[in-house]
């Protein structure tokens, strides 16, 4: 009985080891860099100094006159971004297992303390917010609007209950270039309402590709995206559907010239030519990687040509 007992015990502890290997090895600031999903606060960091660059532009104001306005505004937006995709991961720590690209979260591991990392994401959250309050109100309740449609609305309601979870989502990546506007700008022109317009309806397309490359992931932890509940055929129509949606919006911004115009309109359309080049795979992952990586590059020089067009 005592060897039986000492062989069961070494084979726990075997698996024990098995488990803690499979851990991947980081370290602390690379598990705050994970929780707080850093590749999303830098990309909306982007489309948030647009906003503010575009606002001290038609305004009027000058950049370097107003660089503390730009840093609380910076600062304000990425720390409640940060905090907000904290508290995903603290939420969502019960499916993450269950999906290749998250199974390595911090909060998955059990790395760090799922309670501090509820309290740290409202530090966060309160930080940033103090931040945006050196600028205009405006800035402030539209920050707290991303939190609550990103949090509730997205994370806590209709992700896992409703395959239009990606356009609820879609509210809150869309709020960065609105919060950079507002922070100079509390009235909001209606330029800023073309850029919120750009950047939500570029998310379905981009989301519903990224889907489509982890359909089975997202199938086993019990998420209804798009391609899970209707699958590819009907996911590939959407996309083209929200591509198609993009193509009048750089006529709306007419103060930018006629070189944006030409230069948005061609990223437009070959983002729809990049789908149908794509279907001679005959491969649905081949077309949804084509396209998903079209949408990063898309969104990124969309922005940047504001900014470029502006000092020209």
């Amino acid at each position: 009985m005592s060897n039986s007992r000492a062989l069961s015990e070494a084979a726990i502890e075997d698996s024990e080891r098995s488990l803690q290997n499979d851990i991947p090895k980081t370290t602390v600031w690379k598990d705050f860099l994970a929780l707080i999903k850093i590749g999303i606060v830098n990309s909306n960091l982007i489309t948030t100094f647009t906003g503010i660059w575009l606002a001290l532009h038609f305004s009027g104001k000058g950049f370097f006159n107003n660089l503390d306005l730009v840093f609380y505004t910076l600062i304000g937006s990425s720390l409640i971004i940060a905090g907000s995709c904290s508290l995903n991961n603290y939420i969502d720590r019960d499916i993450d297992p269950l999906m290749e690209r998250t199974k390595g979260r911090p909060t998955v591991t059990g790395k760090v303390n799922p309670a501090k990392v509820a309290l740290l994401s409202f530090l966060l959250i309160g930080l940033g917010t103090a931040f945006l309050m050196f600028t205009t109100a405006t800035a402030v309740v539209i920050g707290l609007i991303g939190v609550f449609s990103y949090v509730v609305l997205y994370t806590m309601w209709t992700k896992r209950r409703f395959v239009s979870n990606t356009i609820v989502g879609s509210i809150s990546g869309a709020v960065p270039p609105l919060i950079g506007w507002a922070a100079v700008d509390g009235s909001l022109d209606p330029m800023a309402w073309v850029l919120f317009a750009i950047v939500f309806i570029w998310q379905p397309p981009h989301f519903y590709a990224l889907a489509m490359r982890r359909v089975e992931e997202y199938r086993a932890a019990g998420v209804p995206m798009l391609p899970v509940v209707k699958g590819f055929k009907v996911t590939k129509r959407h996309i083209y559907f929200w591509v198609a949606a993009l193509l009048p919006l750089p006529f709306l911004l007419p103060s930018l010239g006629l070189s944006f115009i030409i230069l948005a309109t061609i990223l437009n359309i070959g983002w729809i030519l990049t789908g149908i080049y794509a279907r001679k795979f005959n491969d649905d992952i081949k077309w949804a990687t084509l396209m998903f990586v079209y949408s990063l590059q898309y969104l990124t020089i969309m922005f940047v040509a504001m900014v470029i067009i502006t000092l020209i």
